[in-house]
């Protein structure tokens, strides 16, 4: 197993730097969303089995010849079947540090997780004092404002979508129908399921580059994919001009406003931007062939750590 942690050591380390830094630089995400969605995952859960594999299968080593082998040496220990002296200073400090840094980041995607269920349970509280339903739009609501901003608020079956007064005032009826399928398909495909596992993960290692590129990139991907979704029913002048007119009401929102936070998701600069790219500098979508290596590529890369770590003699 001693080459195994090394192996599993560099691996981490490529995805926690060189391999996000390229593909946040990437131009043809825009061009494929799903595919670079499934690529992120693939590579912050790829990144984050192998930090901790390679401590684990270090502290192991003096315990067994592969992982299995290791963990019964390991409960052996524990019993006090087998002395403690057999691990040493180095091996039981990585051990220790594979189970904190596990522990931490179940902790923080439960706290996270926490975090945002209580904010949204804060924001659906004002909601219900400061807005109204509409009068012919099911689960949406109306708040007295006059920024052009909307935006949607999950909840399972209480999820609703959420419109200003001055959005309604502004927007030409095509354009509002592009804005509500565009946070339909945020409710409809869970993207808020996405955006939670990606704070959480930025939440546990800020100081790792992996985190913070990949929550932007995942931000600005949802956007695309729901754009790509409202371009179905409506042309693309209808919606570059409903994005920029919320992209204006957004940057009116004061910071301590109910609009501001709160569970609330509102578009930041740098995914408007992304989006208008994508709009007014058109590229065809990757083929399916390309997309499909994409896909493999990503499987493969989540299944070399799992590998290394559950299949026996693959690596002394």
């Amino acid at each position: 197993m001693f080459w195994t942690s090394w192996l599993l050591a560099a691996l981490a380390v490529v995805l926690a730097w060189p391999v996000p830094v390229f593909l946040s630089r990437a131009t043809w995400p825009a061009r494929a969303p799903f595919a670079a969605m499934v690529l992120w995952q693939s590579i912050a859960l790829a990144g984050g089995l192998s930090m901790i594999g390679a401590m684990l299968c270090y502290g192991l080593v003096p315990l067994g010849e592969n992982l299995a082998s290791g963990i019964q040496g390991l409960f052996r220990v524990f019993l006090g079947q087998e002395s403690l002296d057999t691990l040493g200073v180095l091996h039981a400090f990585a051990l220790s540090a594979a189970a904190l840094l596990s522990a931490h980041l179940v902790f923080t995607l439960w706290l996270t997780y926490f975090r945002i269920q209580r904010q949204r349970r804060r924001h659906r509280d004002l909601l219900n004092v400061l807005s109204s339903p509409s009068s012919d739009r099911p689960r949406t609501l109306v708040i007295n404002h006059q920024a052009p901003v909307a935006y949607c608020l999950p909840g399972g079956s209480r999820s609703v979508t959420v419109l200003s007064e001055g959005l309604l005032e502004l927007l030409s009826p095509e354009e509002l129908r592009a804005v509500l399928l565009h946070e339909q398909t945020h409710l409809a495909q869970r993207h808020h399921l996405l955006l939670w596992a990606f704070a959480a993960w930025r939440s546990a290692l800020p100081w790792l580059p992996t985190s913070k590129l990949a929550q932007q990139a995942v931000s600005s991907l949802i956007e695309i994919m729901a754009d790509d979704v409202a371009l179905r029913s409506v042309g693309k002048p209808t919606l570059v001009t409903a994005i920029a007119l919320v992209a204006s009401g957004s940057a009116q929102v004061p910071a301590d406003s109910l609009m501001a936070g709160n569970g609330a998701q509102i578009d930041t600069p740098g995914t408007t931007s992304a989006r208008l790219s994508k709009l007014l500098n058109p590229a065809p979508a990757l083929s399916a062939i390309a997309q499909g290596l994409i896909m493999a590529g990503a499987l493969l890369l989540l299944a070399i750590p799992t590998a290394l770590l559950l299949v026996p003699g693959i690596m002394p």
